[in-house]
């Protein structure tokens, strides 16, 4: 259990950095096209959001396919052994 643990906290750590880059990214982009156009850029959205206290009832494929995506690069990556990878991947298509 320790290692499943340990597995989830690393994939919440590389989606919640990816979240916080591609944010800041897309912030500096659109500073960097009001300044050369001349027009405002929309307010800039939090860098988090919360998500809803309540599950879907009945997740789409979209988000099960984002997730198994994730886990394949950690695996790749080496964060996730091959054990740890087929777990969350039954977890995630039983859901």
């Amino acid at each position: 259990m320790p290692g499943l643990i340990r597995g989830v906290a690393r994939t919440a750590v590389v989606a919640g950095t990816a979240t916080a880059v591609s944010n800041r990214v897309s912030r500096r982009q659109q500073g960097r096209w009001a300044a050369q156009q001349g027009y405002e850029a929309p307010a800039p959205q939090p860098a988090y959001q919360a998500e809803p206290a309540a599950a879907p009832a009945a997740p789409d494929m979209t988000s099960k396919i984002e997730q198994l995506k994730q886990l394949g690069e950690l695996k790749e990556q080496g964060v996730l052994t091959e054990a740890e990878f087929e777990d969350q991947k039954r977890r995630i298509l039983e859901t």
